[in-house]
């Protein structure tokens, strides 16, 4: 099959417009193997016609999710960016519980946007769990959301491989996951702190309901927008954040590039992005 210019130009707009996420023309071979499984599925003889398709008859997006699902790569592990990680739970959580005590305030809300698989959510409940060993004395909220609902069903199944766990310590191993002839089930004690939902990072109605959040991950998610879409994104996050709040993204990507109403801070010898104190 072959893909001419114009109708990948089309269809990475149809896909722009609809989820905010971009597709330079060096990914043309990536996006062509992936449409064809779906004109395979449904019949169509090329992608003119599919994106026809898109544009006219599938007017509940059952059809560009199908596709979203297979364009969006979920390569992901627990403890990935490890430091990061670590400034959170030793030097952010402490000074946003320290603020939450002085206002008797014991719930903390955590939302890792662009969750994946699952791990990265996980992670956080895990490294919550072992820093406080009496689970009554404070409230976590992990929501984890993606836009690709395959791969929420496989977070929510919390079963994994070795590779996902490669850095993972022997003793959490033991603690935390459950061997099965399947893979290392994650034990409900961990599995339980997070909630997964459904989310569409360019939808900004739904990112208005994102509201009163302590922390964000959304590391390595934003490289699949262009400037434009990130700013925005980033502008909801930022309004979705208490003040004082944290937000995180990966090594390659910087708050401060999109949206200068971040604080830069150095903590536990990184950079962290804040959302200023009124």
């Amino acid at each position: 099959m072959d893909l001419k210019v114009e109708d990948f130009i089309k269809l990475r707009n149809i896909i722009y417009n609809k989820a905010g996420l971009i597709f330079e023309p060096k990914k043309i071979y990536f996006v062509k193997k992936r449409v064809e499984k779906r004109l395979d599925a449904l019949s169509i003889k090329n992608i003119s016609e599919y994106n026809n398709y898109l544009s006219f008859n599938d007017r509940d997006g059952k059809e560009l999710q199908e596709l979203l699902n297979l364009l969006t790569t979920n390569e992901t592990y627990f403890f990935r960016e490890v430091n990061q990680l670590e400034i959170f739970i030793d030097h952010c959580l402490p000074e946003v519980i320290k603020k939450k005590k002085e206002k008797g305030n014991k719930k903390i809300r955590i939302w890792s946007a662009g969750c994946s698989s699952g791990e990265e959510p996980y992670t956080i409940a895990i490294m919550l769990l072992e820093k406080f060993k009496n689970k009554n004395e404070w409230n976590f909220e992990i929501i984890a959301t993606d836009i690709d609902t395959e791969i929420l069903k496989k977070a929510e199944r919390a079963l994994y491989n070795d590779r996902s766990l490669r850095n993972v310590s022997d003793d959490l191993l033991r603690r935390y996951f459950v061997k099965t002839p399947e893979g290392y089930q994650l034990r409900m004690i961990a599995k339980k702190m997070v909630k997964f939902k459904y989310l569409n990072l360019f939808d900004n109605q739904k990112m208005r309901m994102m509201r009163g959040i302590d922390f964000i991950f959304c590391r390595n998610v934003l490289i699949y927008f262009n400037d434009n879409s990130r700013k925005e994104v980033v502008a909801n996050f930022y309004d979705s954040l208490h003040p004082g709040g944290f937000i995180y993204l990966g090594y390659s990507e910087s708050v401060s590039r999109i949206n200068s109403a971040f604080k830069i801070r150095k903590l536990g010898g990184g950079i962290v992005h804040q959302k200023p104190e009124i």
